[in-house]
């Protein structure tokens, strides 16, 4: 499966799915982003069960700064709708596929108790 260029419009759609999202925040004139990006979409072809996004910084800038981003490029891993994983910076091959492999064995179950317990301590304050 190829990458999937998103925007403003189709981000939430897309990481609030069920399943495996990852999304690369990047930019053409950005280095480490040149460098990831053949990781990124190989890992894309090897794992046609997970979707591959990639966030253009430079044209989906309020996104960008609604997601947080501060450098780039930047790996975020969704889970059935959760953050599960963001990190900056251009990961190796390997790194990538220790991400997958550890996005795939959570137990949602528990990360959604985790998710369950962070919201209603916040609400208490």
């Amino acid at each position: 499966m190829a990458t999937t260029a998103l925007t403003a419009q189709t981000f939430e759609p897309t990481v609030l799915q069920d399943g495996i999202v990852l999304v690369d925040f990047w930019a053409e004139w950005c280095g480490p982003c040149r460098m990831f990006a053949p990781v990124f979409e190989k890992a894309s072809e090897t794992h046609p069960d997970i979707t591959f996004g990639k966030v253009d910084t430079e044209a989906e800038q309020a996104l960008s700064a609604a997601a947080g981003i501060s450098s780039i490029p930047t790996l975020m891993a969704f889970r059935d709708g959760i953050l599960v994983f963001a990190q900056p910076g251009a990961l190796p091959a390997p790194a990538l596929e220790q991400v997958i492999t550890a996005v795939r064995g959570l137990d949602m179950e528990d990360v959604r108790a985790q998710v369950a317990q962070e919201e209603a301590a916040r609400a208490a304050k």
